[in-house]
């Protein structure tokens, strides 16, 4: 991808390795006006992000994968390396301790609904990065 238009949607990048919660946060995502990348694991993750890092402007990745990494650790490298990548973790398993997180990330328990993504990504990335779709749909879930 090259230098991206103001009106182009914005990218994200969503790591799982369970299919089908990968595709449905796909979906969400989607449907939230994102266009999407998508990772299996961390190291595809990162090399995603090497290579796209200027059009991803959200990360939304599990805990657990195959590997020696896990989400917290891609979220931790993916904000020192990535800055302007807003970052959501979500896990139906593991909680974040101290220091799992970086700094503006947020965390979703797993099972997640559109309305709870929606309101994280908000929460996360800064108003003028948020697609127009995420823009028009209703901010008023409670934290």
């Amino acid at each position: 991808m090259s230098d991206q238009l103001t009106s182009d949607p914005p990218c994200a990048l969503v790591v799982d390795d369970d299919t089908l919660i990968l595709m449905d946060a796909i979906q969400i995502l989607e449907d939230a006006g994102f266009r999407v990348f998508e990772a299996m694991n961390v190291a595809d993750a990162l090399a995603m992000l090497d290579q796209h890092h200027r059009d991803i402007q959200l990360l939304f990745t599990d805990v657990h994968m195959p590997g020696d990494l896990d989400g917290f650790a891609l979220a931790r490298r993916t904000a020192e390396r990535f800055p302007h990548v807003a970052i959501v973790v979500a896990s139906g398993e593991a909680k974040p301790g101290p220091d799992d997180l970086p700094e503006g990330a947020t965390f979703i328990a797993k099972p997640f609904s559109a309305e709870v993504v929606h309101h994280h990504v908000r929460k996360t990335m800064p108003a003028e990065k948020h697609p127009p779709q995420l823009r028009r749909t209703s901010p008023s879930h409670p934290d």
